[in-house]
């Protein structure tokens, strides 16, 4: 018998994105959903186009670029939504809109205010107008989980004799169980039949995403929308490593069913996210946390090295793994990195290779040893970078003797002139945020702040990511920062997160004349 392909639904970009902190700017959704691409995703819902005119031009430019994947915006059940969704996804290859409305009644009587009777009607209004930008419409009952059976088939069928070829069921709210929405997907099963797709979206408030997900696999669900590492509001969604690894792993009980995810892209996309994001699976987390495959305990190495499926039920090397070996020291040629990359699944342009490779030498004279996941953050980095509107050249610091004044001076290039200043502060990074301020005539307010080391070792790369609010009406912007020197990251990271505001100011004022939408 033939297995079933499940239907991976990715929603790092939207709900992911969610998460406090999570904020990613337009390039880095790019490379982000070129990832997901190569990772076998079969829709990436690349945003919500009416949130805002940023979410827009992500969407738009994602669906140029994208070919393997179909791209998907949210929109609730607005006209305006579904127009602006519409217009951002114009040119994917493979497009689908997914609006949504909720149908409990806690929701109805106090968000919507509507009755039963006038949320159908205004689902069947969304979801046949959104049929005018593309074929291929999905339909969510939000907080389907604490919502009517009967209701949500009345609902359903009204939206697939308007067109809707998915439905999805989510567990906004986290609050079911597995034998719960089990029964509530095979209640629906029997009513929808092969008319649509069935998908469920599980949040983990309690903790069940993931097994919530599988329960709905066997009770008819063919599609599963879920997060690389877990990602999303509150506690996050169900995440999409676990589910697809349970698929892979457990055949015994899943052997009817597969996904076209490409398990080797796994673990690099992952660490993508965390680059980006800022925010690191915990250590115990399940398939990609750095503990999953650590074996600390006597009784447990030995096994492992008699025999690793003694106490590990997955290969490493499976989802892109390599144990962190040593690959490349200061010695190593143009030609091994560019091999080193392409191992990684990176295909970079010629000028990319060149100043990746530049930057490489640089930290390959600064660092002892140099590990995959240095190279890694490497050329995250790279990939992901924003035009630099303004450029750290150098950074000099006082030293910091008991009772001395804390000062810092940078070097900074602007329009192709460099400005030199210097600054005092109460500490060495105020000084460094101070002078930046200063030199690029833009304030700041640092609101978080963070430093971690890529590897092992007293050399160590570090990563500083930082947010900042540069306008108060505008949400914090992240900014990253890659160095063996943390102050040096610092710097790094802080005008990272300026050239990100100055280019969405700048993107801001030319996306509605370059695309004519109304957003």
């Amino acid at each position: 018998m033939s297995s079933e392909i499940i239907k991976i639904f990715d929603t790092t970009l939207r709900d992911g994105e969610q998460s406090p902190g999570a904020s990613m700017n337009t390039e880095e959704k790019i490379q982000l959903a070129l990832q997901l691409e190569k990772l076998g995703v079969d829709i990436i819902e690349a945003g919500f186009a009416a949130a805002s005119p940023g979410d827009f031009d992500a969407i738009a430019r994602i669906s140029e670029q994208v070919k393997n994947s179909t791209v998907c915006s949210l929109a609730r059940a607005l006209e305006r939504d579904i127009k602006a969704a519409g217009e951002a996804i114009a040119h994917a290859k493979m497009r689908r809109i997914h609006t949504f409305i909720a149908t409990s009644p806690i929701h109805m009587e106090y968000k919507l205010k509507m009755t039963p009777d006038q949320v159908i009607k205004k689902a069947v209004e969304a979801v046949s107008y959104a049929k005018t930008f593309c074929d291929d419409v999905e339909f969510s009952c939000e907080d389907a989980g604490r919502s009517d059976v009967g209701f949500m088939k009345e609902i359903l069928d009204a939206v697939i004799n308007a067109g809707a070829t998915t439905l999805n069921i989510p567990d906004t709210v986290g609050y079911r169980m597995p034998s719960e929405m089990a029964q509530i997907i095979k209640e629906l099963k029997q009513s929808v039949g092969e008319r649509a797709v069935l998908s469920v979206h599980c949040h983990n408030d309690l903790g069940l995403a993931v097994a919530n997900s599988l329960a709905c696999i066997e009770a008819g669900a063919r599609q599963i929308e879920c997060t690389i590492n877990g990602l999303g509001e509150r506690a996050g969604n169900a995440a999409l490593e676990e589910i697809v690894m349970v698929l892979k792993t457990r055949k015994d009980v899943f052997q009817n069913y597969d996904t076209n995810i490409n398990i080797k892209e796994i673990y690099p996309t992952s660490k993508l996210v965390s680059t980006i994001t800022g925010i690191e699976p915990q250590p115990n987390k399940a398939i990609v946390g750095k503990n999953a495959f650590a074996h600390e305990s006597g009784i447990h190495q030995d096994g492992v090295l008699k025999h690793t499926q003694t106490y590990e039920i997955m290969n490493a090397k499976d989802i892109g793994l390599d144990k962190n070996s040593i690959v490349l020291g200061k010695h190593s040629g143009r030609h091994a990195f560019k091999d080193k990359l392409s191992s990684f699944g990176f295909n970079l342009k010629d000028e990319e290779i060149n100043e990746a490779f530049e930057r490489f030498k640089v930290l390959a004279d600064a660092k002892k040893e140099i590990f995959d996941d240095d190279i890694r953050a490497l050329i995250a980095e790279e990939i992901t970078k924003i035009p630099q509107v303004f450029e750290l050249v150098t950074l000099q610091l006082s030293d910091c003797n008991p009772g001395g004044v804390p000062n810092a001076a940078v070097t900074i290039r602007h329009e192709g002139e460099e400005i030199t200043d210097a600054a005092i502060g109460n500490g060495t990074m105020d000084a460094v945020f101070k002078v930046i301020d200063r030199v690029c005539g833009v304030s700041g307010e640092l609101k978080d702040y963070k430093v971690d080391a890529v590897t092992q070792g007293k050399d160590a790369l570090a990563r500083v990511v930082v947010k900042v609010v540069f306008d108060e009406s505008k949400p914090a912007i992240m900014g990253h920062g890659l160095s063996v020197d943390t102050m040096l990251a610092t710097a790094k990271a802080y005008i990272g997160a300026l050239n990100s505001y100055m280019s969405m100011k700048e993107g801001l004022r030319s996306i509605k004349d370059k695309t004519g939408a109304n957003i």
